[in-house]
């Protein structure tokens, strides 16, 4: 029996270079009949797990006096699946297959609220919230349970605390990204990136780690659609800033609607972070234009991850001949322009003021003796 969720990051083939598939295991799932309890000293239980177009998840069990466990987790993926690898160079099926450090005591369930990440080959799969329990001695979970290094806090007396974070880094460098598809360029971007990291760490302290994206060390790839455009940055910090760019067709203007970020913090609890925010409404300007911005954009993605954008410049959708259109400036580039104009406006006041003052004051000064 299991119960659990998982996220699959999977790198792949295209004729325009390697790009990042990123999925959730589907509600629709379900269990295959050429999964196995096993039998005694013959064989040992195997879970086959299918979805979508012929992608399978298998978890072969082993045991000894003590204990049980995951021996090896496999992952079979098809290529020809179009909705989830789109453009992919090859059509065929892939196997990629691991160890893991699944086991849990006998006639117990194994249960990890934390993230797990295990690698294989070219595939990442995150498992969360996963209670799993083979050999069971009914058909229900144990009531007892074993559970996972990752849940299990350090010994400590005193109570978590925040631990100072360290001075931020400097400005980002800007770059200038593009994607482009079978009609040509769908985005156009120019900007310095910055990531803020919350996340608690081993010792039970929480910190906050701030980074800046190099974009000498980052690849830069992505996809063009009708009403979705992605840009997909991967670098030797993180494995995947995906930014995600939507189409209002209603008022015709296009919108920053969606970011994912996954990364490995390895003095984390929890070294897998994965956060993802598909619902923002962040650099929107008409479609045909671009959106500028010369002031810093902060853009809160969950409670753990925000990311600040420098100088902004980006357009996506319809672009004409690879350069930018007309420009739409942001609210605090606009406010900042009020001050300067408001400051010059109130010294031009006060100088026609005071001139004033002396001209009628000169006027009476030559009006003549006055009776005392």
């Amino acid at each position: 029996m299991a119960n659990f969720s998982a996220a699959f990051l999977v790198s792949y083939d295209t004729q325009s270079g390697s790009k990042n598939a990123a999925f959730d295991l589907p509600p629709s799932a379900h269990v295959l009949n050429s999964s196995s309890c096993g039998k005694e000293n013959t064989s040992d239980p195997t879970l086959r797990i299918a979805f979508g177009e012929g992608h399978t998840l298998t978890f072969n069990f082993s045991r000894n006096a003590t204990r049980y466990g995951v021996q090896r987790m496999s992952f079979v993926y098809n290529l020809s699946d179009t909705r989830t690898f789109p453009n992919a160079s090859s059509k065929e099926s892939k196997t990629v297959e691991s160890v893991t450090d699944i086991q849990a005591d006998l006639d117990t369930r194994y249960h990890c609220v934390s993230a797990t990440e295990t690698r294989m080959g070219g595939v990442t799969l995150t498992l969360r919230d996963a209670t799993i329990q083979a050999y069971l001695s009914n058909s229900s979970f144990s009531k007892r349970e074993t559970r996972c290094r990752q849940d299990v806090p350090s010994p400590t007396t005193a109570p978590p605390r925040p631990s100072p974070s360290p001075p931020p880094p400097e400005s980002p460098s800007v770059a200038k990204y593009n994607v482009s598809g079978s009609n040509g360029t769908c985005l156009l971007a120019s900007m310095g990136l910055q990531l803020n990291v919350s996340y608690a760490r081993s010792d039970n302290t929480t910190v906050t780690r701030v980074l800046n994206i190099n974009p000498n060390k980052t690849s830069a790839s992505g996809s063009c659609g009708s009403q979705t455009v992605t840009l997909e940055l991967r670098g030797e910090d993180v494995a995947l800033l995906l930014f995600q760019f939507g189409m209002n067709t209603s008022s015709s203007q296009f919108f920053l609607k969606g970011i994912q970020v996954n990364m490995t913090l390895p003095d984390a609890r929890d070294p897998a972070f994965r956060a993802a925010n598909e619902s923002l409404r962040a650099l929107q300007a008409t479609v045909g234009n671009s959106y500028k911005c010369n002031a810093q954009e902060h853009v809160q993605v969950t409670q753990a991850l925000s990311v600040n954008i420098f100088r902004v410049w980006v357009q996506a959708f319809k672009v004409e001949g690879d350069t930018f259109g007309s420009v739409e400036e942001c609210l605090l580039d606009e406010n900042s322009m009020l001050i300067p104009v408001a400051v010059g406006g109130a010294l031009a006041g006060l100088v026609l003021t005071v001139l004033i003052a002396y001209l009628v004051g000169r006027k009476r000064s030559h009006a003549g003796y006055q009776t005392i």
